[in-house]
């Protein structure tokens, strides 16, 4: 029997979450809060390997599972924990994660009693002299132990945070951002996909310098800027004030396509933003990473303009994904970040 799997999907796509599971091969076994989906692959399938599995934010392989009420159970916690200690404790995981299904929830129950007892199992792994890492601190390929707990129980699973596709339990960490003071919802974007780069390789060292295309308003400019890199941003429209003259930004107010970097430009990473025909934007990406170093990131926004259903959402991301590694650009990773609407965040590098 194949293993069942707790998979995460975003709101946007909630409407089609029985085609993206058919897609990659899995029944529904059950439906929890927060988005969350209890699945079972059939045999035979691609299961997370399958390209509609870019629809799905974070999942992991249930090893361990509690049907219950633990609000209603008394000591839920220490029986909870013991049994995670004997169960895990051979495994010796990088650290122990925990996380409520439902995140959004205003009552606040289940975030106060998963903090709780991820508490009390490091206590008890600790006890049993096992080592445990800060969510930022962990290796993407060494095995977390991540548990997630609401009304229908607890969920447990071992896996790496690249298989599970974050650090965090449910997904990548949520960036927030002043409505007041930030430039546009772009600047919290980058931030949340710079953290997601770290589950493949090392960002760009601080000064490496960007082209960013699509730029304005500038709230991914500004990000940048704010990181210490250096940006070279490009759009017919004009960047939000706040960013005349600040250091290490030159702005090229034109057309993407016409834009020509300097004879013998080079960047580290360039990324896009655009809208428009994503195919056009796929164009313009692999013709400028010609001024991308070896081995140079870029980050592009899928916009999913012109098309609208789950079918060919995917059908148009094997399209650009065709296009950009005949361009020499090789997809290292792909998902649905918080800020994403109706879009995909691919992650590539220049072969």
């Amino acid at each position: 029997m194949q293993p069942k799997w707790l998979v995460r999907i975003s709101e946007v796509f909630a409407p089609v979450a029985d085609a993206i599971l058919e897609s990659i091969g899995a029944r529904l076994v059950a439906k929890l809060s927060g988005g969350y989906f209890l699945i079972e692959f059939m045999e035979g399938n691609a299961g997370m390997k399958a390209d509609a599995a870019v629809f799905i934010r974070w999942g992991m392989p249930v090893t361990h599972s509690w049907p219950c009420c633990p609000q209603k159970m008394e000591g839920f916690i220490e029986k909870a924990a013991q049994a995670l200690v004997r169960k895990f404790g051979p495994a010796k995981p990088q650290t122990i994660l925990m996380g409520a299904l439902d995140a959004s929830a205003t009552n606040r129950y289940y975030k106060t009693l998963a903090s709780n007892f991820r508490g009390r199992t490091l206590q008890l792994f600790v006890t049993e002299g096992e080592s445990h890492r800060a969510v930022e601190d962990q290796a993407p390929d060494a095995a977390t132990l991540f548990c997630l707990v609401g009304k229908e129980g607890l969920f447990c699973g071992l896996c790496s945070p690249r298989e599970a596709n974050g650090f965090y339990p449910g997904g990548t960490k949520y960036i927030r951002q002043s409505s007041t003071e930030a430039i546009s919802r772009a600047g919290a974007k980058v931030a949340e996909a710079l953290h997601y780069v770290r589950l493949y390789r090392e960002l760009p060292a601080a000064q490496g310098h960007w082209l960013e295309l699509g730029a304005s308003p500038g709230g991914i400019t500004s990000e940048l800027l704010d990181r210490g890199y250096r940006v070279a941003a490009v759009d017919r429209a004009a960047l939000d004030q706040r960013l005349n003259k600040a250091p290490g930004l030159q702005f090229f107010m034109r057309d993407v396509r016409e834009f020509r970097p300097a004879a013998g430009e080079h960047y580290e990473a360039l990324l896009s933003d655009m809208n428009g025909d994503p195919l056009e934007a796929s164009r313009q990406v692999i013709r400028l990473s010609a001024s991308l170093n070896k081995g140079g990131l870029v980050i592009y926004t899928l916009k999913s303009t012109g098309v609208e259903s789950f079918s060919e959402i995917l059908g148009l991301y094997h399209q650009v994904k065709v296009l950009m590694e005949a361009g020499g650009l090789k997809l290292v990773a792909k998902t649905h970040l918080t800020y994403n609407r109706h879009e995909l965040t691919l992650f590539l590098e220049k072969a």
